[in-house]
């Protein structure tokens, strides 16, 4: 492991893709979060005595399998909630650049350029900063492709915070530079993990004690996919994992599937597990069993 302090827009002007992995839940801070993240923005703008301020660290695999060409591809272990917020936030700031002035236009591009894409890369797969999972890469690429987006998608929190920071900047009459100023001063630890040497699971595990807590049910995922090589882990998710998230639909994936591998482990294990330790339950019947984890995942979707 290596872990650097790092400036925050520095990090992410890289030629660098960021890549969350699909063990990981779908893009899912609130407007909460947003306005935290919004107020400390605009205080280390305002007050010039404030020199930076922490975000957090941004964990990732680096390297082999995921270095292409001049676009270094990593895999996001800790950092998707606040990767996608400021991108958010940086988008419609651009945006509010682009409306305000024909002399902020340049101004605007150079945040696209830097921070959103990757300006320099032919390749269409490479250009973008970050790819999230299933549905949610789909509204974010839109959004900053300055596509028409979709009736369905409007209620996606990726459009609603997006419309959360356009509202503030507006509201706000700050000018859009000194936004930018307090966007530079945020900093965060830049985390490289060496996938031979450094185990993801118990990193995440030990990180996301803080933060937006994850349910039983992210935590239950992340376990049975995380240790998976990349073709299975595919595999078992498209076939198996994302159906059932869809059928249980975004809004109540987390509280009734809760309470359906609670039931499960009910039948497996012949009593009733804590709602509140099913994913360390799940995690001794697994180690438990013979059977494999696809064999497993199957029976749990059936």
């Amino acid at each position: 492991m290596l872990a650097t302090q790092a400036n925050f827009l520095e990090f992410i002007s890289r030629n660098i893709q960021f890549r969350i992995p699909i063990y990981q839940r779908p893009y899912s801070w609130t407007i909460k979060q947003c306005e935290q993240l919004w107020n400390d923005i605009i205080n280390s703008a305002l007050n010039k005595d404030i020199l930076g301020h922490f975000l957090g660290s941004i964990v990732y695999v680096h390297g082999g399998n995921y270095q292409v060409s001049t676009i270094s591809k990593v895999v996001v272990i800790d950092g998707q909630q606040r990767l996608t917020t400021i991108t958010l936030l940086i988008k419609a700031l651009a945006n509010k650049m682009k409306e305000s002035s024909v002399n902020e236009v340049e101004s605007s591009d150079m945040l696209n350029d830097y921070y959103l894409i990757n300006s320099r890369e032919k390749d269409k797969e490479f250009r973008a900063k970050i790819i999230l999972t299933k549905g949610d890469n789909e509204i974010l690429t839109d959004l900053i492709e300055d596509k028409e987006i979709a009736m369905a998608n409007s209620y996606s929190k990726i459009i609603q915070n997006y419309e959360f920071f356009k509202g503030q900047i507006i509201k706000s009459q700050i000018d859009v530079n000194e936004i930018f100023d307090g966007i530079k001063k945020l900093f965060i630890v830049d985390i490289s993990l060496d996938r031979e040497k450094d185990n993801p699971q118990l990193i995440f595990e030990s990180l996301n004690s803080t933060g937006l807590e994850l349910s039983q049910a992210d935590l239950i995922r992340n376990f049975v996919l995380m240790r998976l090589e990349p073709k299975e882990q595919e595999m078992i998710y498209d076939k198996y994992w994302y159906p059932m998230e869809k059928e249980f639909g975004q809004k109540d994936y987390e509280t009734y599937f809760n309470r359906f591998m609670r039931d499960y482990l009910t039948l497996e294990l012949g009593r009733i597990p804590n709602i509140r330790d099913v994913y360390s339950e799940f995690k001794t019947y697994v180690s438990h069993k013979r059977d494999n984890i696809l064999d497993t995942v199957k029976n749990i979707r059936q």
